[in-house]
Protein backbone atom coordinates (compact mmCIF):
# COMPACT_ATOMS: atom_id res chain seq x y z
CA UNK A 1 0.00 0.00 0.00
CA UNK A 2 1.41 3.38 -1.01
CA UNK A 3 1.42 6.03 1.72
CA UNK A 4 1.90 9.70 0.90
CA UNK A 5 5.13 10.84 2.63
CA UNK A 6 4.56 13.32 5.42
CA UNK A 7 6.78 15.95 3.81
CA UNK A 8 4.73 15.89 0.61
CA UNK A 9 1.25 16.57 1.95
CA UNK A 10 -0.88 19.64 1.42
CA UNK A 11 -2.28 21.96 4.06
CA UNK A 12 -0.79 24.21 6.70
CA UNK A 13 1.55 23.77 9.65
CA UNK A 14 1.97 26.35 12.39
CA UNK A 15 5.67 27.05 12.88
CA UNK A 16 7.36 29.63 15.09
CA UNK A 17 4.44 32.02 15.17
CA UNK A 18 2.84 31.68 11.76
CA UNK A 19 0.97 29.31 9.50
CA UNK A 20 3.17 28.11 6.64
CA UNK A 21 2.39 25.87 3.65
CA UNK A 22 2.89 22.23 4.68
CA UNK A 23 5.82 21.59 2.33
CA UNK A 24 7.68 24.68 3.56
CA UNK A 25 7.84 23.59 7.23
CA UNK A 26 11.51 22.58 7.34
CA UNK A 27 14.50 22.54 9.67
CA UNK A 28 18.23 22.52 9.00
CA UNK A 29 20.15 19.24 8.97
CA UNK A 30 22.40 20.61 11.76
CA UNK A 31 19.55 21.24 14.18
CA UNK A 32 20.52 20.23 17.70
CA UNK A 33 17.25 18.36 18.18
CA UNK A 34 18.12 15.99 15.34
CA UNK A 35 21.62 15.16 16.59
CA UNK A 36 21.17 15.19 20.37
CA UNK A 37 17.45 14.40 20.81
CA UNK A 38 16.73 17.77 22.45
CA UNK A 39 13.16 17.47 21.24
CA UNK A 40 9.76 17.03 22.91
CA UNK A 41 6.35 16.48 21.39
CA UNK A 42 2.72 15.67 22.06
CA UNK A 43 0.22 13.30 20.49
CA UNK A 44 -3.36 14.57 20.58
CA UNK A 45 -6.66 13.89 18.84
CA UNK A 46 -9.47 16.12 17.74
CA UNK A 47 -13.00 14.74 17.75
CA UNK A 48 -15.78 16.72 16.12
CA UNK A 49 -13.23 19.43 15.38
CA UNK A 50 -12.18 19.94 19.02
CA UNK A 51 -8.97 18.66 20.63
CA UNK A 52 -9.56 16.32 23.56
CA UNK A 53 -7.95 17.62 26.77
CA UNK A 54 -5.96 20.19 24.82
CA UNK A 55 -4.80 22.15 27.86
CA UNK A 56 -3.56 19.03 29.66
CA UNK A 57 -1.46 18.21 26.61
CA UNK A 58 -0.13 21.77 26.42
CA UNK A 59 0.84 21.68 30.08
CA UNK A 60 2.66 18.37 29.62
CA UNK A 61 4.38 19.76 26.52
CA UNK A 62 5.81 22.61 28.57
CA UNK A 63 6.73 20.26 31.42
CA UNK A 64 8.55 17.93 29.04
CA UNK A 65 10.61 20.83 27.72
CA UNK A 66 11.51 21.92 31.25
CA UNK A 67 12.74 18.41 32.00
CA UNK A 68 15.03 18.73 28.96
CA UNK A 69 16.26 22.09 30.30
CA UNK A 70 14.55 24.43 27.87
CA UNK A 71 11.40 26.52 27.86
CA UNK A 72 8.55 26.54 25.36
CA UNK A 73 8.19 30.25 24.48
CA UNK A 74 4.37 30.12 24.52
CA UNK A 75 1.81 29.80 27.29
CA UNK A 76 -0.69 26.96 27.63
CA UNK A 77 -3.45 29.27 26.39
CA UNK A 78 -1.35 30.27 23.39
CA UNK A 79 -0.58 26.67 22.50
CA UNK A 80 -4.25 25.69 22.81
CA UNK A 81 -5.20 28.49 20.42
CA UNK A 82 -2.47 27.65 17.91
CA UNK A 83 -3.42 23.97 17.87
CA UNK A 84 -7.07 24.78 17.30
CA UNK A 85 -6.06 27.17 14.51
CA UNK A 86 -4.22 24.36 12.73
CA UNK A 87 -7.22 22.02 13.02
CA UNK A 88 -9.58 24.72 11.73
CA UNK A 89 -7.29 25.97 8.95
CA UNK A 90 -6.93 22.44 7.57
CA UNK A 91 -10.70 21.83 7.82
CA UNK A 92 -10.26 18.74 9.97
CA UNK A 93 -12.81 17.17 12.30
CA UNK A 94 -11.32 13.80 13.31
CA UNK A 95 -7.58 14.22 13.26
CA UNK A 96 -4.27 13.72 15.02
CA UNK A 97 -2.45 16.81 16.33
CA UNK A 98 1.33 16.90 16.77
CA UNK A 99 3.02 19.82 18.59
CA UNK A 100 6.81 19.51 18.58
CA UNK A 101 9.61 21.67 20.02
CA UNK A 102 13.34 21.36 19.48
CA UNK A 103 16.66 23.16 19.87
CA UNK A 104 17.76 24.77 16.62
CA UNK A 105 21.01 25.00 14.69
CA UNK A 106 22.83 27.86 16.47
CA UNK A 107 25.06 25.45 18.46
CA UNK A 108 26.28 21.98 17.51
CA UNK A 109 27.70 20.33 20.62
CA UNK A 110 26.31 18.55 23.66
CA UNK A 111 25.82 21.91 25.38
CA UNK A 112 23.44 24.18 23.48
CA UNK A 113 22.08 26.65 26.02
CA UNK A 114 21.87 29.49 23.50
CA UNK A 115 20.06 27.61 20.74
CA UNK A 116 16.71 28.95 19.59
CA UNK A 117 13.72 26.89 20.70
CA UNK A 118 11.60 26.11 17.66
CA UNK A 119 7.95 25.10 17.94
CA UNK A 120 5.71 23.62 15.26
CA UNK A 121 2.19 22.19 15.22
CA UNK A 122 0.88 19.84 12.52
CA UNK A 123 -2.37 17.92 12.15
CA UNK A 124 -3.57 15.22 9.79
CA UNK A 125 -6.66 13.12 9.27
CA UNK A 126 -6.69 10.03 11.48
CA UNK A 127 -9.99 8.30 12.26
CA UNK A 128 -10.24 5.62 14.94
CA UNK A 129 -7.86 2.74 14.27
CA UNK A 130 -10.41 -0.08 14.55
CA UNK A 131 -14.16 -0.68 14.35
CA UNK A 132 -15.39 -1.57 17.86
CA UNK A 133 -16.35 -5.12 16.84
CA UNK A 134 -12.97 -5.55 15.17
CA UNK A 135 -11.32 -4.19 18.32
CA UNK A 136 -13.01 -6.80 20.48
CA UNK A 137 -11.05 -9.55 18.73
CA UNK A 138 -7.99 -8.19 20.55
CA UNK A 139 -4.49 -7.53 19.28
CA UNK A 140 -1.40 -9.67 19.78
CA UNK A 141 1.63 -8.28 21.64
CA UNK A 142 5.23 -9.45 21.62
CA UNK A 143 7.44 -8.99 24.68
CA UNK A 144 10.22 -6.51 23.96
CA UNK A 145 13.89 -7.17 24.60
CA UNK A 146 14.60 -3.54 25.54
CA UNK A 147 13.31 -2.28 28.87
CA UNK A 148 12.16 1.09 30.10
CA UNK A 149 15.14 2.71 31.85
CA UNK A 150 15.64 3.43 35.53
CA UNK A 151 14.13 6.93 36.08
CA UNK A 152 17.49 7.96 37.56
CA UNK A 153 19.04 7.46 34.11
CA UNK A 154 16.55 9.34 31.90
CA UNK A 155 13.83 12.02 32.20
CA UNK A 156 11.05 9.43 32.07
CA UNK A 157 8.35 12.00 32.87
CA UNK A 158 8.99 13.80 29.58
CA UNK A 159 7.43 12.97 26.25
CA UNK A 160 10.87 13.29 24.71
CA UNK A 161 12.03 12.05 21.32
CA UNK A 162 15.07 10.18 22.65
CA UNK A 163 12.98 7.96 24.91
CA UNK A 164 11.22 6.50 21.87
CA UNK A 165 14.32 5.06 20.19
CA UNK A 166 13.93 1.68 21.92
CA UNK A 167 10.18 1.80 21.24
CA UNK A 168 10.73 2.00 17.49
CA UNK A 169 13.25 -0.85 17.62
CA UNK A 170 10.87 -2.97 19.70
CA UNK A 171 7.82 -2.29 17.53
CA UNK A 172 9.74 -3.11 14.34
CA UNK A 173 10.82 -6.44 15.84
CA UNK A 174 7.27 -7.20 16.96
CA UNK A 175 5.77 -6.44 13.56
CA UNK A 176 8.37 -8.60 11.81
CA UNK A 177 7.22 -11.46 14.03
CA UNK A 178 3.54 -10.91 13.20
CA UNK A 179 2.51 -8.97 16.32
CA UNK A 180 0.76 -5.59 16.45
CA UNK A 181 3.03 -4.15 19.14
CA UNK A 182 5.29 -5.10 22.02
CA UNK A 183 4.90 -4.93 25.79
CA UNK A 184 7.97 -3.54 27.54
CA UNK A 185 9.24 -4.40 30.99
CA UNK A 186 10.97 -1.91 33.26
CA UNK A 187 14.64 -2.03 34.24
CA UNK A 188 13.83 -4.47 37.07
CA UNK A 189 11.85 -6.84 34.84
CA UNK A 190 8.37 -5.70 35.88
CA UNK A 191 5.53 -4.96 33.42
CA UNK A 192 5.72 -1.34 32.24
CA UNK A 193 3.89 -0.33 29.05
CA UNK A 194 3.75 -0.86 25.30
CA UNK A 195 5.85 1.06 22.79
CA UNK A 196 3.36 3.91 22.57
CA UNK A 197 0.51 3.03 24.92
CA UNK A 198 -0.16 2.19 28.55
CA UNK A 199 -1.44 -1.24 29.56
CA UNK A 200 -4.17 -2.54 31.88
CA UNK A 201 -5.33 -5.96 33.09
CA UNK A 202 -8.43 -7.27 34.85
CA UNK A 203 -8.94 -10.06 37.35
CA UNK A 204 -12.27 -10.88 39.02
CA UNK A 205 -13.69 -7.49 38.06
CA UNK A 206 -10.74 -5.47 39.39
CA UNK A 207 -8.56 -3.38 37.06
CA UNK A 208 -4.77 -3.49 37.53
CA UNK A 209 -2.16 -1.27 35.86
CA UNK A 210 1.58 -0.69 36.43
CA UNK A 211 2.76 2.30 38.45
CA UNK A 212 3.86 5.01 36.00
CA UNK A 213 7.20 5.98 37.50
CA UNK A 214 9.61 5.01 34.71
CA UNK A 215 7.34 5.69 31.75
CA UNK A 216 4.84 8.35 30.73
CA UNK A 217 1.71 8.65 32.86
CA UNK A 218 -0.48 9.02 29.81
CA UNK A 219 -3.37 11.48 29.60
CA UNK A 220 -5.45 8.68 28.09
CA UNK A 221 -4.30 6.39 30.93
CA UNK A 222 -5.55 8.87 33.53
CA UNK A 223 -8.81 9.28 31.61
CA UNK A 224 -9.40 5.51 31.52
CA UNK A 225 -8.68 5.19 35.25
CA UNK A 226 -11.23 7.93 35.91
CA UNK A 227 -13.82 6.28 33.64
CA UNK A 228 -13.33 2.89 35.30
CA UNK A 229 -13.79 4.40 38.76
CA UNK A 230 -16.90 6.24 37.60
CA UNK A 231 -18.28 2.81 36.72
CA UNK A 232 -17.60 1.66 40.25
CA UNK A 233 -14.65 -0.52 39.24
CA UNK A 234 -11.72 -0.81 41.59
CA UNK A 235 -8.46 0.31 39.93
CA UNK A 236 -5.16 -0.74 41.50
CA UNK A 237 -1.89 0.86 40.39
CA UNK A 238 0.87 -1.55 41.46
CA UNK A 239 3.98 -3.50 40.50
CA UNK A 240 3.08 -6.34 38.14
CA UNK A 241 5.48 -9.19 37.38
CA UNK A 242 5.31 -10.93 33.97
CA UNK A 243 4.42 -14.31 35.52
CA UNK A 244 1.24 -12.73 36.93
CA UNK A 245 -0.15 -12.34 33.43
CA UNK A 246 -1.37 -15.95 33.51
CA UNK A 247 -3.88 -14.97 36.22
CA UNK A 248 -5.56 -12.08 34.41
CA UNK A 249 -8.84 -12.33 32.51
CA UNK A 250 -8.69 -9.32 30.18
CA UNK A 251 -5.96 -7.01 28.96
CA UNK A 252 -6.16 -3.77 27.04
CA UNK A 253 -3.94 -0.88 26.02
CA UNK A 254 -4.76 2.80 25.81
CA UNK A 255 -3.27 5.92 24.28
CA UNK A 256 -4.06 8.76 21.93
CA UNK A 257 -3.53 6.52 18.91
CA UNK A 258 -4.84 3.24 20.33
CA UNK A 259 -7.70 4.87 22.28
CA UNK A 260 -8.87 1.74 24.18
CA UNK A 261 -7.85 -1.48 22.43
CA UNK A 262 -8.27 -4.99 23.90
CA UNK A 263 -5.43 -7.50 23.84
CA UNK A 264 -5.84 -11.22 23.13
CA UNK A 265 -2.23 -12.35 23.52
CA UNK A 266 1.05 -11.23 25.08
CA UNK A 267 3.82 -13.65 24.21
CA UNK A 268 2.72 -16.99 25.74
CA UNK A 269 -0.18 -15.46 27.71
CA UNK A 270 -3.78 -15.48 26.41
CA UNK A 271 -6.66 -13.16 27.29
CA UNK A 272 -10.34 -12.98 26.37
CA UNK A 273 -11.59 -9.45 25.64
CA UNK A 274 -14.78 -9.05 27.63
CA UNK A 275 -17.27 -6.83 29.37
CA UNK A 276 -14.83 -4.44 31.07
CA UNK A 277 -12.89 -3.78 27.85
CA UNK A 278 -16.11 -3.25 25.92
CA UNK A 279 -17.52 -0.90 28.56
CA UNK A 280 -14.37 1.23 28.64
CA UNK A 281 -14.24 1.41 24.83
CA UNK A 282 -17.79 2.76 24.88
CA UNK A 283 -17.15 5.10 27.81
CA UNK A 284 -14.01 6.51 26.22
CA UNK A 285 -15.77 7.03 22.88
CA UNK A 286 -18.48 9.01 24.67
CA UNK A 287 -15.98 10.97 26.77
CA UNK A 288 -13.95 12.31 23.86
CA UNK A 289 -16.89 13.74 21.97
CA UNK A 290 -17.28 17.54 22.30
CA UNK A 291 -19.89 18.35 24.92
CA UNK A 292 -22.97 20.25 23.76
CA UNK A 293 -23.55 23.53 25.59
CA UNK A 294 -26.90 23.86 27.28
CA UNK A 295 -29.31 26.29 25.62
Amino acid sequence: MSVLPFDQRDGFIWMNGELVPWKDAKLHVLSHGLHYASCVFEGERAYGGRIFKSSEHSERFRTSAALLDFEIPYSVADLDAFKQLVVDKNNFTSCYVRPVAWRGSEMMAVAAQNSTINVAIAAWNWPSMFDVNEKMKGIRLDIADYRRPDPMTAPSGAKAAGLYMICTISKHRAERRGYADAMMLDWLGRVAECTGANIFFTAKGVVHTPIADCFLDGITRKTVIDLARRRGLEVIERRIMPEELAGFDEAFICGTGAEVTPVSEIGPYKFTPGAISRALIDDYSAEVQPKQKAA
